[in-house]
C-alpha cells in the first residue's frame, strides 16, 4: 500500500487490512452466496480493544477483552452473517487455530481467543445455510496476507443497507489503510449492513430507494416526520481496526471508540436501538517509531476513523462494482 500526497486537501487512501504485517484475512460463503463469514487472523497475537455503540449487538467474548480483564491477546476476530446463529462459526476458527498450536497454552493444549460479532442478514439470505463451524474453518484455510476481497463476499455476502424506509440496496465488505508518516500503519475492514444510508462527501451513495429508484434520504424523511411504509429495523455494521501501533488494551479500546466517528460520518442514521454496531481493534505492536501513550491513541484513533469511513463507502461501492448513483443532502 502506498499513501498518496493529499490533493486539494483530500487524503488519497488505498490498501487494506493486510497492510498491517501479521494480519491475514479469509472469507467463506454459502454456496449461493447469500451469507458467510470473514476471519481476521493474527497468529502471533494482537492486543485487543472493542467498542459497541449499537443497541442490539450480537457478540461473543467482548467482555473478556475489556480493560481490567486477564485476556490481553487475541489470535483472531470473527465477523459473520447469520445473526446469533452465525456465532457457531467461531468453533471452526478455534479448532483451526488449535490445530496450528496457536492460543494460550494450557495443560489441555492451546486455547485460542476469538471474539466475534454478527450482522442480521437472515431475512435477506432467504434460508441459505447459516455460518457454522465448517464455514469458519474454511475461512481460516482461505486466510492470507494478499489483497482483501471486497463487496458481496464473506460476512458481507448477504449484507444490505437502507432498511428503515423504502427498498434496500446491497452492502458488503470494504477495506482501507493509511500509514502515518514515520509512524504506525492503521487499517480498517468493515462489513456494511447498515439500517441507515451510506454517505460519501455529503452525498448518498447507497441506501433506501423509492419505487422510481431515487434515494429516500432516510435522515431527512425521519426529521420531516415521514412514516415508513414497512420498518425493517434490524441491521448492523461491524468492523476491525488493525494497527502496528504499540497500545495497551485500554488504549486499543479507545482507538475503537474513536473509529466510530468514521462510522457516524459514513452512515446516517447510525447507532440506533436496532443496530448492533461494533468496532474491534487489533494492535500488533510492531511499530518502531516510539509513538506511544496519549498522542499515539489520538493519532491512531483519528486515522482509524478516516480509514473506517473509507472502508464503509468502499463496501457498498464494491458490491455494485463502482455503482455511482448519488444524491446531495
Amino acid at each position: 500500500m502506498r499513501n498518496k500526497v493529499p490533493k486539494n486537501g483530500e487524503l488519497q487512501l488505498a490498501g487494506g487490512l493486510t497492510d498491517v504485517p501479521g494480519i491475514l484475512v479469509g472469507n467463506a460463503e454459502d454456496e449461493r452466496g447469500r451469507t458467510g463469514c470473514t476471519v481476521i487472523l493474527c497468529p502471533k497475537g494482537a492486543v485487543p480493544g472493542v467498542d459497541i455503540r449499537g443497541g442490539a449487538p450480537g457478540t461473543q467474548l467482548t467482555d473478556a477483552i475489556r480493560p481490567g480483564t486477564t485476556t490481553d491477546v487475541v489470535e483472531a476476530i470473527l465477523l459473520t452473517g447469520g445473526s446469533y446463529f452465525g456465532l457457531a462459526a467461531s468453533d471452526g476458527v478455534m479448532y483451526w487455530l488449535a490445530e496450528q498450536g496457536i492460543g494460550y497454552m494450557t495443560e489441555a493444549g492451546p486455547l485460542p481467543t476469538v471474539p466475534a460479532a454478527v450482522i442480521f442478514d437472515i431475512v435477506f439470505s432467504k434460508g441459505a445455510r447459516r455460518p457454522d463451524g465448517q464455514m469458519g474453518y474454511a475461512a481460516c484455510v482461505a486466510a492470507n496476507a494478499g489483497p482483501v476481497a471486497e463487496g458481496s463476499v464473506g460476512a458481507g455476502a448477504g449484507a444490505t443497507v437502507g432498511k428503515i424506509y423504502g427498498r434496500p440496496m446491497k452492502g458488503g465488505i470494504g477495506t482501507s489503510s493509511w500509514t502515518i508518516p514515520g509512524g504506525p500503519t492503521v487499517a480498517a475492514l468493515a462489513v456494511v449492513n447498515a439500517l441507515g444510508d451510506i454517505w460519501d462527501r455529503g452525498r448518498i451513495v447507497a441506501g433506501a430507494l423509492r419505487p422510481d429508484n431515487s434515494f429516500v434520504n432516510q435522515t431527512r424523511a425521519m426529521m420531516e416526520g415521514e412514516i415508513p411504509p414497512a420498518m425493517h429495523l434490524r441491521g448492523t455494521t461491524i468492523a476491525v481496526i488493525a494497527t502496528t501501533a504499540r497500545l495497551t488494551k485500554a488504549e486499543a479500546s479507545r482507538v475503537a471508540t474513536l473509529a466510530h466517528d468514521g462510522m457516524a460520518r459514513a452512515i446516517s442514521p447510525v447507532h440506533i436501538q436496532s443496530d448492533g454496531d461494533t468496532v474491534f481493534c487489533m494492535a500488533t505492536g510492531s511499530d518502531t517509531s516510539g509513538l506511544t501513550g496519549d498522542f499515539a491513541v489520538t493519532a491512531v484513533g483519528t486515522a482509524a476513523a478516516i480509514v473506517l469511513e473509507k472502508a464503509i463507502v468502499r463496501g457498498v461501492q464494491m458490491a455494485y462494482k463502482g455503482y455511482a448513483k448519488t444524491e446531495s443532502k
